[in-house]
C-alpha cells in the first residue's frame, strides 16, 4: 500500500493509456455533453473542430478509468478522494481514434494539520495524444492516508 510517506515531491509517473473510441464519444455525448460537434460529422464538419471531438468532460472521464485502473494494480494507494482539481485545461481537441496517454507529477505534499493520520498531495497531470501532444492539462488534488504506527 502507497502512503503519504512513500509519495515523492518530482517523481514522474506513467499511469497508461486509453484508445477513444467513436462509439464511446456519442454514448457519453448523448447523455452528458450534447453539443452538435460531439454528435454529428456534419455539425462537427462546419466548426474549427472540423471532425466529431469528444466532449473534454468526457477526456476527464476516460483520464479517471486510466489512474483508477492504474491504482488498483499492484499495491494500491491509501486514497482518500479529492477535493478537486485546479487549473483545468482542455489543450487540443480528442478525436475518435486517439490514443490517450496519462502522466502525473507529484509537486508538493503536505500533512493535514488537524488530521494527524491524512495528507494531501497535489499532482501536475498531463495527457497526451498518439502524437505526443499534450490535450489536457491539470492539477490533481489526492487526500490520502499516513502510515499507521
Amino acid at each position: 500500500m502507497i502512503y503519504f510517506e512513500d509519495l515523492e515531491v518530482g517523481r514522474d509517473a506513467y499511469f497508461g493509456s486509453y484508445e477513444v473510441t467513436r462509439e464511446e464519444v456519442l454514448e457519453f455525448a448523448g447523455k452528458y455533453d450534447p453539443q452538435a460537434f460531439h454528435l454529428s460529422d456534419e455539425a462537427a464538419a462546419k466548426t474549427h473542430f472540423g471532425r466529431l471531438a469528444a466532449s473534454g468532460w468526457h477526456t476527464c472521464a476516460m483520464t479517471m478509468a486510466v489512474i483508477v485502473q492504474h491504482l488498483s494494480k499492484g499495491e494500491g494507494q491509501a486514497g482518500l478522494g479529492s477535493p478537486g482539481v485546479d487549473e483545468l485545461r482542455w489543450l487540443k481537441p480528442v478525436f475518435p481514434g486517439d490514443m490517450l496517454h496519462v502522466h502525473g507529477k507529484v509537486v508538493e505534499k503536505t500533512p493535514s494539520r488537524s488530521k494527524p493520520d491524512i495528507g494531501a498531495y497535489r499532482s501536475e497531470m498531463t495527457v497526451t495524444n498518439q502524437n505526443d501532444e499534450s490535450v489536457m492539462r491539470f492539477t490533481s488534488i489526492v487526500l490520502i492516508r499516513r502510515r499507521p504506527a
